[in-house]
């Protein structure tokens, strides 16, 4: 930048006016490691504009003070603070008018988004003239206020559509998700995408440019005007089938608001306070902050993984080694041949070719993923993993061999389901390194992994697997050492009672609709179709004891060898690739409360054992691990709520 003519310091901004009568307002939050918008910040903003509006610039670019990220978006903490009704209107007041008064200002404005560019961040930088990406990985824009349970009542419903089109528009509101600067040039959001050397000049040019914005096309003009009601439509058609609105309502809101009300909440105050203070909203508020209580535990130690062993190329520990070479690992897959590897390979090629579009990019994540039948990389890796089946003898002898190759720093960890800690580390020379990092499947969509601990265990090594596993974009929750440790300790009973049911005659499909209208992603019988009705059975006799009697509609199924979907059929039949399921009877009375009872009562037991540390843990653990109903804010939460 060339040489400062003058500079006004706020507490969180810095306004700079350059040589070339162009102002650059950077926004360094006080106090804080990322950005966000809080009262304060907004206030100050005001003051800004103010000052801006005595003396225009040529042109104001928006930047960020801080080394990652733009704008996180709004201050959540003060989320938590909106008791009284009059404070949620106050809170939307006051971003729409304060951004509605930056989009009307006389002179050119511009975003400078280089990182994270979420919620209220990207409803200011809408606000702006132009756009402007820069192109690194860390650089993400979305709306993801559906997600807490409330909506971007700052003029993102009103500007997003203006860019993008309403379809694309609505489907990143909905559903919450983020895009990259590439992809956002390619909508439409950005005017610009940059790499980071040239962005300071290529901002300079651009918003003294005079460039027009693209514009949409007719048919998007049209959707987004007199056809609203027939997107709509879609729309709610579309969030029907993920989420029920009297769990879910901040996306029904986020339809009725925009097709309605251009975008404008003020224009519908009624949903403003039945959305901002609902329980759904405080809730997914809660499990946001449990989530950065999660992602906390692995930023207790600075260890950081270049190398990874995995050994077991089965459908876990293939899909392990593929996704910690997809987070950019190095990782060795070792087992018996080639044979049994080569499945492993075939299926992280398929499963990247959906997620990576640019065939060099895809060569490179293929190329550290390496084929390792002799086991070489465990010599050199920082973190080795066993990942082979539930046999006590056999991981015994893995164990030992491993440990006698590999560095003495590196991890050494299993990911058992079933078997104690303290069972698998008798036959090591040093059992305090050994942990437990236990995935669960699919790999790829869960984002819990248990870091498990056992008695007398090496507590830096548990804090290494836990900086690991943040590493890999996955959530740490910290567990002891118990059988099914916390979240299948949970799901067992709830998955047995289930079953019960059906051997009382009730249809798997009834069973399922219980548990899907009480707010799970999916019914209890589904999901033994695919974890495996042979890790039930297995799981069954660990958790339950080998003198309780399994299912009969279990044992029946797992005898004619209809294992669920890895073979096709199960409770349902997966031909298709999807449960075919027929049409659900009328629920009986109770029959929801009746399957979650065991559940809610082992996660109780589990907290009051110690096996995890906390309710809180516990809730998130429960809402990660197994997609317990989140607007609940979890199990426990749950049994508060329903006593209170």
């Amino acid at each position: 930048m060339e040489s400062t003519m003058n500079a006004t310091t706020y507490r969180h901004w810095q306004l700079e006016i350059d040589a070339d009568g162009i102002a650059w307002a950077k926004l360094n939050k006080f106090g804080e490691s990322a950005n966000s918008l809080s009262t304060e910040v907004m206030t100050e903003l005001g003051l800004l504009l103010d000052q801006l509006d005595a003396k225009p610039p040529k042109g104001l670019v928006f930047r960020s003070g801080k080394p990652a990220g733009f704008i996180a978006g709004a201050d959540i903490q003060e989320f938590t603070r909106l008791d009284m009704p009059e404070k949620g209107l106050e809170l939307v007041t006051r971003g729409w008018n304060l951004f509605n008064r930056l989009a009307a200002v006389r002179y050119p404005t511009l975003a400078l988004v280089r990182g994270h560019c979420l919620g209220g961040g990207l409803e200011l930088a809408l606000a702006c003239r132009y756009l402007l990406a820069v192109d690194e990985p860390g650089t993400k824009m979305g709306l993801p206020e559906v997600m807490l349970g409330i909506f971007p009542g700052w003029g993102g419903m009103l500007r997003l559509p203006e860019r993008v089109g309403p379809q694309a528009a609505l489907d990143m509101m909905l559903t919450g998700k983020s895009i990259d600067a590439k992809r956002a040039k390619h909508m439409g959001l950005a005017d610009e995408c940059v790499p980071p050397r040239v962005m300071e000049s290529a901002a300079r040019m651009l918003v003294v440019s005079n460039s027009p914005r693209r514009t949409l096309p007719l048919l998007q003009r049209l959707l987004n005007g007199p056809l609203k009601a027939l997107v709509a439509s879609g729309a709610r058609k579309q969030v029907g089938k993920r989420a029920r609105p009297e769990h879910y309502p901040a996306p029904y809101a986020i339809i009725e608001i925009w097709a309605k009300h251009n975008g404008n909440a003020l224009a519908a105050p009624r949903l403003i306070d039945g959305i901002v203070r609902s329980n759904t909203a405080r809730n997914l508020v809660r499990v946001f902050f449990m989530q950065e209580r999660l992602k906390g535990f692995g930023k207790e130690s600075d260890f950081k993984a270049g190398r990874v062993h995995v050994v077991g190329a089965g459908v876990m520990g293939g899909d392990i080694a593929a996704w910690c070479a997809l987070r950019g690992l190095t990782v060795t897959l070792q087992d018996q041949g080639m044979e049994r590897i080569a499945p492993a390979l075939k299926r992280a090629y398929t499963a990247y070719g959906k997620r990576i579009r640019d065939r060099l990019q895809l060569r490179e994540v293929m190329d550290r993923l390496i084929p390792d039948p002799e086991g070489h990389g465990a010599a050199r890796a920082d973190v080795v993993i066993e990942a082979i089946y539930e046999n006590l003898e056999a991981k015994h002898a893995l164990l030992k061999k491993l440990e006698a190759v590999m560095k003495a720093d590196a991890v050494l960890a299993t990911n058992t389901s079933s078997l104690k800690l303290e069972d698998l580390r008798t036959v090591l020379v040093n059992p305090a390194r050994l942990v437990g990092i236990h995935f669960f499947n699919p790999v790829s969509k869960m984002p819990l992994v248990e870091v498990v601990s056992a008695e007398g265990g090496d507590a830096e090594m548990a804090r290494r697997a836990a900086a690991f596993v943040k590493q890999i974009d996955r959530l740490p929750l910290p567990v002891r050492s118990a059988p099914g440790f916390l979240v299948n300790a949970v799901l067992g009973p709830y998955m047995l009672e289930a079953m019960r049911a059906v051997d009382e005659g009730i249809a798997p499909e009834t069973v399922d609709e219980a548990m899907l209208a009480f707010g799970m992603p999916m019914g209890p019988i589904e999901l033994v179709d695919m974890v495996g009705l042979d890790v039930a059975m297995a799981a069954g006799k660990g958790l339950a004891g080998a003198n309780v009697e399994p299912p009969k509609c279990l044992v029946e199924r797992f005898n004619a060898g209809n294992l669920g979907k890895k073979t096709g059929k199960g409770f349902y039949d997966h031909a298709s690739g999807k449960p075919a399921k027929g049409t659900a009877g009328t629920v009986p009375p109770g029959l929801a409360e009746r399957l979650v009872k065991p559940l809610l009562e082992r996660t109780q037991q589990l907290v009051d054992d110690g096996v995890v540390a906390d309710a809180d843990l516990a809730d998130a653990g429960v809402i990660f691990g197994t997609g317990f109903a989140p607007f609940s804010g979890g199990p426990l939460n749950y049994i508060k709520n329903q006593r209170a």
